[in-house]
């Protein structure tokens, strides 16, 4: 079964709120014929758009080749937050890894975030920057690690610009009785996806970049040069960047035992009032939450509330994906258990097993970056640059993302999906409790 067809038609974007407002782009062609370039991307998401985009920059040739249309993943489908640092809270990785490599994490993680402030500042891309993300906690007893994570990120880090949110602040600004404090990190913010990744587009071809759509990738030969086959074109190039994140596939069974596809959902409501959205999530800030299945949801330029939860593990999206993410939604804000929603959607992202973003350079001339595990808005879109960097020569962040262990998962492709199944049942039992 092929994920990128099983849920959604064939060159058409899935029919989310995004797709339904964007500045559509007109359809790039499909690959045809012989080919050659010094980079071939595979993926038209963050990813595979920024490389593009990059190389183009440094005056390299570059294919793009997207099975769909661009933005058609993950990249054009999710909450669209875009946090600070990496997956994983400083203190976490600085157990994995050590404090001299979780620095180097956490200035790799902000140049992300600048990256994207930047992108959203020009003329292709069409969407703001909107500042602030609020992390609640949904226990009581955590809200103590709110305070130690504040001051560890203020001394260890010099980083000022989070802060903690107290219980009665915390409802004040999530007006839910599902949370017991949390933390407001103006360094974040949020963006429509879907609108960053069409104006990536837009900045690649208009530097340069050939993007080919609806040309799925069959088949990757390793050599000097390799070769990379669709149905309908024969791709020879110096370098190939796999930027397919949860569509990966079989392109690459060494990656796929390590990046594993989940779907995750969201909704987005009838639009509000200014003055209603005030009263549910105050100053137009993000908010993603501590359950193990995060709920995550902030508010549409048009005062639509776009709530994030929920997951399957299986290929194909649930028949009523509204009915399944309003019972989260039900839960966070019950005074909106019965609003209307106008549009539902799914999307398949990639997670690790540690949630980091697994980084690889394979035979060479191969470079991977993929498993973002929710964070892609930014780190995505920064592994573009840093792909780039890698093929001209300047692989110092590429080494070090390349450095974080990346675990397979428990059974490899074929056992991974049940296996991890037992394991949200636990985790989702815990969260309850």
């Amino acid at each position: 079964m092929d994920l990128l067809t099983v849920n959604d038609r064939q060159g058409e974007y899935p029919p989310s709120y995004y797709a339904a407002r964007a500045d559509k782009l007109d359809r790039f062609p499909s690959a045809k014929g012989a080919l050659t370039c010094d980079v071939c991307v595979v993926g038209g998401g963050f990813t595979g758009l920024s490389t593009a985009y990059h190389l183009a920059q440094r005056g390299y040739d570059v294919i793009l080749l997207e099975a769909q249309r661009v933005g058609f993943g993950a990249s054009g489908r999710n909450g669209g937050q875009v946090s600070m640092g990496q997956r994983r809270d400083q203190d976490e990785l600085e157990d994995i890894v050590g404090p001299e490599h979780a620095r180097q994490l956490w200035e790799i993680g902000s140049q992300a975030v600048t990256l994207v402030r930047e992108l959203c500042q020009t003329d292709e891309v069409h969407t703001d920057f909107n500042d602030g993300i609020i992390h609640t906690v949904h226990r009581k007893r955590d809200h103590h690690h709110n305070h130690a994570y504040v001051d560890h990120m203020v001394t260890k880090y010099g980083y000022d610009k989070l802060r903690v949110l107290e219980p009665d602040e915390c409802r004040h600004m999530v007006n839910s009785p599902a949370y017991h404090g949390g933390t407001l990190d103006m360094g974040g913010g949020h963006v429509n996806p879907l609108e960053l990744a069409l104006g990536l587009a837009r900045l690649a071809a208009k530097s340069g970049a050939r993007i080919f759509e609806q040309s799925k990738v069959t088949g990757i030969a390793e050599g000097d040069p390799a070769t990379i086959s669709t149905d309908q074109a024969l791709i020879k190039a110096a370098y190939v960047v796999l930027g397919c994140n949860g569509y990966l596939g079989t392109i690459q069974p060494h990656v796929a035992q390590r990046v594993m596809p989940i779907n995750n959902y969201i909704v987005a409501t009838s639009p509000m009032t200014p003055e209603d959205q005030e009263t549910i999530l105050r100053n137009n800030h993000a908010v993603a939450d501590s359950k193990f299945v995060v709920n995550y949801f902030r508010f549409s330029e048009d005062h639509r509330l776009l709530f994030g939860g929920t997951e399957s593990y299986g290929y194909r999206f649930p028949a009523d994906i509204a009915s399944a993410v309003r019972k989260p939604l039900a839960e966070i804000f019950p005074q909106l258990k019965d609003i209307p929603i106008d549009h539902a959607w799914g999307g398949t992202l990639g997670i690790t097993m540690n949630r980091m973003p697994h980084f690889e350079r394979i035979s060479g001339n191969i470079l991977t970056a993929s498993g973002f595990s929710g964070a892609g808005v930014a780190l995505a879109t920064l592994s573009g640059q840093v792909m780039a960097e890698a093929i001209a020569g300047q692989a110092e962040r590429f080494d070090i993302m390349a450095k974080v262990p990346t675990l397979k998962f428990p059974g490899g492709p074929t056992l991974r999906s049940p296996l991890l199944v037992l394991a949200m049942l636990w985790y989702s039992l815990r969260d309850k409790l």
